[in-house]
């Protein structure tokens, strides 16, 4: 039996067991999945035991602490300076990035388009991933910040131009103005147990054609309900999480899903959730 599994700190109730236990029976994989909660102080001290598994899935607050562990780095996981999927080969630890995969495949699922206007609210690490997407799909991106993260949200405008000679805007939440294609929030507003809470006023949010929100706890945020009621296409981050999943898969196995096989596993991680 091959083994698996998701480090991070803390991990607290992961939906990643589940996923990818339902996506191990889709094409008769013999897997184990296991959460393994590792303190950042003492990530280095547990690389042996990493590198006797198969592969593993690494989360918060490992995505960028990781690197400096593994042999390689696949192209996007090298742009972004971060990993959420590491392969274990021979001793040879190559790390990779499905988060921005599952997100394209999440806006396909929902029929929304990456690019026009983009207004991205957030500047942390899935924030940063977002931004170097809708860039390279050639969107005009703003990052929408509060006052405290404009230097975070600065940060990632200076990488952009950097790595990918675009320029991008920057601005407040409270400053947030205009229309736009796509609105995506990477930011944990609107999460379990702050569920009344929004990343923009719903005035705003209805001058934007679409809407993707990361947070899947609750599958209906605030903003969700917002884009609903101004009849914009919109997603939350459930999909993301199966499909980010289902690349990783596609790396250890190289084998490939069915819409219609993601589709059912997003339906089980539904009701896990509901549970």
């Amino acid at each position: 039996m091959k083994s698996f599994g998701l480090i991070g700190y803390p991990l607290g109730h992961s939906m990643s067991p589940v996923i990818h236990k339902e996506l191990f029976k889709i094409n008769g994989i013999d897997a184990d999945y296991n959460l393994k909660e590792i303190n950042p102080d003492v990530l280095s001290q547990g690389i042996g035991e990493l590198k006797k598994l198969d592969g593993f899935n690494v989360t918060i607050p490992h995505k960028t602490g990781i690197i400096p562990f593994l042999d390689k780095l696949s192209d996007r996981a090298e742009l972004f300076g971060a990993v959420n999927t590491v392969a274990v080969k021979d001793g040879i630890l190559t790390g990779y990035n499905t988060d921005c995969f599952g997100f394209l495949r999440a806006l396909d699922l929902a029929g929304i388009k990456l690019g026009g206007n983009v207004l991205l609210c957030g500047s942390g690490g899935v924030s940063r991933m977002f931004a170097f997407e809708a860039v390279l799909a050639d969107s005009n991106l703003t990052i929408a910040v509060r006052d405290e993260d404009i230097d975070a949200a600065n940060q990632i405008k200076k990488e952009i131009a950097q790595r990918l000679n675009k320029n991008i805007a920057v601005t407040t939440l409270d400053n947030v103005d205009g229309e736009y294609d796509v609105l995506i929030n990477g930011t944990p507003v609107g999460m379990y147990p702050n569920v009344d809470a929004c990343v923009l006023p719903k005035d705003k949010i209805a001058k934007c054609k679409a809407v993707f929100d990361a947070v899947y706890n609750p599958l209906e945020t605030r903003l969700i309900k917002y884009a609903k009621e101004c009849g914009a296409k919109y997603s939350n981050g459930l999909p993301m999480l199966v499909l980010q999943a289902a690349v990783a898969q596609e790396i250890w196995f190289d084998v490939k899903f069915t819409m219609e096989q993601i589709s059912s596993v997003i339906d089980i991680t539904e009701r896990e959730l509901g549970k």
